[in-house]
């Protein structure tokens, strides 16, 4: 997504107020962007703590701020400063985390992002995006770029399936649809099953449902998916993120506060930040139970023969 994100920036740069802060990353991918800014184009260094806070400070004085680092260094090494200098102060600040979730596979725990929009939302004035394909991007940047509050986008890897066609960009949308279980994602790894899931008979192939924006109370849940799930075999929620704070608990506590009724809820998520092997995000998502088969045995046992 990085290629998108980049040429999604180049066409605001036309903007002569907006500024863009990088720490020392997005080499051979955000060139264009640094050709386009000039002197707006600013690479803070290995300082994160010091660039959010110079952010903050620019995006007060009324620049349009955006930073980029990989994830793990865009919301944990200056969380104090997206605390204290962006959310209490509502100021408009958008900040990037490239690789999030397992996407920095091999390169281990110190650069994987599982807790990250978990953490950021517990903020005040903190929306999340989470773009699920490529042909999000534009609509993403623009939805976050064109609002009043401090935002972090995580970046990942659009996967679809060949020759599947991308609906249009939406908060909510529904990938999939047949007779069975309800299953909600968030972002780009619901894309991993949709081929899957469209290979199954009707009478059990569920409806996979995407969320990209968070929280929910500012992401209302679809009257549709509503009427899905109560009536449905029951709720599976999947997520590249830890259990506590991303969006199967917060969705549990929703459905609690509104006595939705679902029948069995199911939440698959990231497990560990630490395993015995280290290996690629594909890898880490089969040992966390998240690969295809793993939410297949869920959500359609019999489609394994279980």
């Amino acid at each position: 997504m990085r290629k998108q994100f980049c040429d999604a920036l180049v066409a605001r740069s036309v903007n002569p107020e907006m500024v863009f802060l990088t720490g020392d990353l997005g080499f051979m991918a955000l060139e264009p962007l640094q050709q386009a800014m000039q002197a707006r184009f600013i690479n803070a260094g290995i300082a994160e703590q010091n660039m959010v806070s110079v952010a903050a400070a620019m995006a007060r004085e009324g620049f349009d701020a955006w930073v980029y680092s990989i994830a793990p260094f865009c919301y944990a090494r200056p969380f104090e400063q997206i605390r204290n200098d962006i959310a209490f102060h509502n100021l408009p600040v958008k900040l990037i985390g490239n690789g999030g979730g397992y996407g920095y596979g091999v390169m281990g725990p110190t650069h994987h992002a599982i807790e990250d929009y978990g953490v950021m939302l517990t903020l005040p004035n903190m929306r999340v995006y989470l773009p699920v394909f490529d042909e999000d991007v534009d609509a993403v940047v623009d939805r976050a770029g064109d609002a009043k509050n401090p935002a972090y986008l995580r970046l990942g890897r659009g996967e679809i399936p060949r020759g599947y066609e991308v609906p249009q960009y939406a908060p909510w949308r529904q990938l999939t649809d047949g007779g069975g279980m309800v299953v909600i994602v968030a972002g780009p790894l619901a894309g991993t099953y949709i081929e899957a899931f469209q290979n199954l008979p009707e009478e059990i192939r569920p409806n996979l449902w995407v969320v990209t924006e968070l929280p929910l109370e500012q992401n209302p849940l679809p009257t549709a998916l509503i009427k899905q799930m109560s009536a449905a075999r029951g709720l599976c929620v999947v997520e590249e993120h830890v259990r506590r704070g991303g969006l199967g608990s917060e969705l549990a506590l929703l459905l609690l506060e509104k006595k939705i009724e679902v029948g069995t809820f199911h939440h698959l998520y990231a497990r560990a930040h630490h395993y015995a092997t280290y290996g690629s995000q594909n890898f880490l998502r089969a040992q966390s139970g998240i690969d295809v088969k793993s939410v297949l045995a869920v959500v359609a046992p019999k489609s394994l023969g279980y």
